[in-house]
């Protein structure tokens, strides 16, 4: 659906363009013609000037506190004699020596104004003004036609019926749940007489939850094209200004454009920008800017009437919990579709979208890199095929590779390569060791996922080595002893400098950030503490906004606190001697593994699948 052709330039503008430019030529004109056109009087320095003076030579002088113009006595006397000027200086006995020698005096006369510098100086700064206000006040309006009236004009972009860019339910893949929500209102739209003989009301508003990158705005434009009708796209932010009031006028207005042109949709995205909840969203007061906005959006959605006037307000936004309960109440978005990342199905179907307008290989297997790509969202398959499609292309190919794609997950997942970072030995055989560490006791802890590749070769910001692990299928519900696997696998690489090296090193500064956040977890959101019991310490989403501030743990008494820091102390340290356990176990393989990586800097497929069959857990380490 092609965006309407944007309105011409306003005639107000052109004229205030036109004004700012005719002031600017007189104002320079008043600046420069006076010194270009006005009379030249010689210059002469101050001890000439007394000279003359103590001589006889001057006539008359005119004292000024810049200048000093004087003429000087004619020779002969028939002519005019000569005008001289000079600069004054703090001289008291001047007026004396000016007596003494028969010179009339007196002060510079003031300048006689002609009739085109009394122009230049009633007419031109008023012209100035209101050219400069009218320019302004067009741009700050976005140039619309009515100037600064227009401020409070909606500024939402409006989309028409066209059969080159049309968005259909054809063009989203992987929400199929959403899809067919969302088919109740595209039927409506197109045949409302269904529905309403027999009393049923659609849903005035339908509000699309997820989290980024999932879909949320392709969908809104596909229910428009599907039902063939105007769609009035617009984000929360636009609605919010410095003025009080001008929020809910673009409100009025945007309503006002919809009911001229119903049936149609309305869209917001990032409604949260402006329906955060009146109780802990930052209102002080019944004079907030968004407060009034967001009142006015209420009103709207009570107000029209959908059998007259078929409007509907879909709005997009990926933090629900923060929105106010008048907004979610039956009557205003009393629908939600969730919108959630796509599952092992629905990731294929998004790539073979996106694989459309893609030469692919042979050898590319869309269910394999759908199966690697558990967790992605819509908008990450696009970039993931994107950045393959560009690395094919760096490197000659006429059509994409599987390797192109398998690059492209590492870019995604563990940033660009960073070949130049050279490292020492010392370093180098410290990462090597530490990789490999992860990788052993990845490959016989539950709950870790598959380890695809080990490589010391520097990706990222600070990644001096990575440890590739790719789950084989979507998980959502992990048990007490794969959590406490995962925390052990994090583990892994400082537990192998401990035991190669006998001392720590930096470089495990991230993994240990990740166990100690997990291990909380375990005990303040999930119950898995049999000391403290199964309660929740910590603050549930809904409640984690207190004017803009995250309050992630709930008031506990100093008991609780240091019994839940003592509990999470243990896990810590419980699946630091089973990564121990491990290692020790299979120091020979660690040895191994960790000579190998240092000669090819990589070790990936059979050769490590070969590698990791090895690995042996001691009696007891997996419980």
């Amino acid at each position: 659906m092609p965006i309407k052709d944007q309105p011409k330039v306003p005639r107000s503008r052109v004229i205030g363009n036109i004004l700012l430019l005719v002031s600017s030529l007189f104002l320079l004109a008043n600046i420069l013609l006076p010194g270009l056109l006005g009379p030249q009087i010689p210059q002469v320095p101050y001890s000439l000037f007394i000279h003359q003076v103590s001589e006889g030579e001057v006539a008359r002088a005119y004292i000024g506190q810049e200048q000093i113009r004087y003429q000087l006595k004619p020779v002969p006397p028939a002519e005019e004699g000569q005008i001289l000027a000079t600069t004054p200086i703090f001289d008291l006995k001047l007026p004396s020596l000016l007596e003494e020698n028969g010179v009339e005096f007196a002060a510079i006369p003031p300048p006689r104004n002609g009739w085109l510098s009394n122009i230049l100086g009633w007419v031109i700064p008023p012209l100035i003004f209101v050219a400069i206000w009218q320019f302004f006040l067009s741009r700050g309006a976005g140039g619309g036609s009515q100037g600064v009236l227009s401020i409070g004009k909606s500024r939402a972009k409006v989309y028409v019926e066209g059969d080159e860019n049309k968005v259909t339910f054809a063009d989203v893949a992987g929400v199929e749940e959403a899809k067919t929500e969302l088919q109740e209102i595209v039927e409506f739209l197109k045949n409302p007489r269904k529905f309403t003989q027999i009393g049923a009301r659609i849903p005035k508003g339908v509000l699309l939850v997820g989290p980024p990158g999932t879909g949320k705005t392709l969908l809104a434009k596909a229910v428009a094209g599907e039902a063939s009708v105007p769609f009035f796209s617009i984000s929360g932010s636009e609605f919010v200004e410095l003025f009080v009031g001008v929020g809910s006028s673009r409100v009025r207005d945007l309503f006002e454009q919809a009911k001229k042109q119903a049936p149609c949709i309305i869209f917001i995205d990032e409604l949260d920008a402006i329906g955060k909840s009146r109780a802990t969203g930052g209102f002080y007061g019944g004079n907030d800017e968004r407060e009034q906005t967001l009142n006015q959006l209420l009103t709207e959605m009570d107000g029209f009437n959908a059998g007259d006037q078929t409007v509907i307000v879909l709005a997009a936004t990926n933090r629900p919990e923060t929105l106010d309960p008048a907004l979610l109440r039956p009557g205003r978005f009393d629908r939600q579709v969730l919108v959630d990342r796509p599952d092992l199905q629905g990731r294929l179907a998004i790539l073979e979208v996106h694989a459309k307008d893609v030469k692919l290989g042979p050898d590319v297997d869309l269910k394999a890199i759908a199966t690697r790509t558990p967790g992605f969202a819509g908008a990450d398959l696009a970039n993931l095929i994107n950045e393959a499609a560009l690395l094919a292309a760096r490197n000659g190919r006429e059509a994409v590779a599987q390797e192109d794609i398998a690059e492209a997950i590492e870019r995604v997942v563990a940033g660009l390569e960073k070949k130049s970072r050279v490292l020492n030995d010392q370093e180098k055989k410290i990462v090597a060791y530490h990789e490999v560490g992860h990788a052993l006791v990845g490959a016989v802890m539950p709950g870790s996922n598959k380890v695809e590749k080990i490589s010391i070769v520097p990706r990222g910001m600070a990644a001096l080595g990575y440890t590739l692990q790719l789950p084989t299928e979507d998980r959502f519900l992990l048990s007490e002893a794969e959590l406490l696997g995962q925390i052990a696998t994090l583990l892994g690489g400082r537990s192998a400098e401990e035991i190669v090296f006998g001392s720590i090193t930096t470089g495990a500064s991230n993994d240990l950030q990740r166990a100690t956040d997990l291990a909380e977890r375990m005990v303040t959101t999930y119950g898995m503490s049999k000391v403290l019991g199964p309660l929740a310490y910590q603050q549930g989403q809904q409640n984690s906004f207190l004017g803009g501030e995250m309050n992630p743990r709930r008031m506990v008494s100093e008991q609780t606190a240091e019994a839940i820091d003592k509990e999470v102390k243990d896990i810590v340290e419980t699946a630091h001697q089973k990564a121990l356990d491990i290692l020790q176990h299979n120091r020979d393989l660690l040895e191994t593994i960790a000579t190998k990586l240092l000669e090819t800097e990589v070790i990936e497929g059979e050769t490590l699948k070969d590698l990791l069959s090895q690995v042996k857990a001691p009696e007891g380490a997996i419980a």
